[in-house]
């Protein structure tokens, strides 16, 4: 429903010193209507230019510092409201190159009521400036 919202345009960005960066960025919005705890996602699956990312690699911060997915799993007292923008960081030696990238982004949610995980994607090609 909300799919082609999750990835924030423009906002891919390298982080870590500028000659030397470890990693790199981007702003995302939760798929789902209601907002959610952090602990009833399941999963916050990245790709960059057809390269899986992998879930040790990857760092969520709605506002109230980073965690790492496994983190997220406990974090019973946070949560990521519809509409609000969170980072999500990935530590990656040598950050991205500069120029456009293809991000993908899959986010599967526990939804109490959902018989089933809510599963919500978007592709974007992004600019690393």
């Amino acid at each position: 429903m909300f799919d082609k919202y999750l990835i924030v345009d423009g906002s891919l960005r390298n982080v870590g010193p500028a000659e030397a960066p470890t990693g790199f960025a981007f702003d995302a919005k939760l798929g789902y209507y209601r907002g959610l705890g952090l602990s009833m996602i399941e999963a916050l699956d990245i790709s960059v230019d057809g390269e899986r990312i992998d879930r040790s690699a990857v760092r969520f911060d709605e506002g109230e510092g980073a965690l790492t997915l496994d983190e997220m799993e406990t974090a019973f007292d946070r949560r990521w409201p519809f509409g609000a923008v969170a980072t999500i960081s990935v530590e990656h030696d040598g950050g991205l190159a500069p120029g456009e990238h293809r991000l993908e982004l899959l986010q599967r949610l526990r939804v109490s009521y959902m018989p089933f995980p809510s599963v919500n994607t978007d592709a974007k090609k992004l600019s690393v400036a």
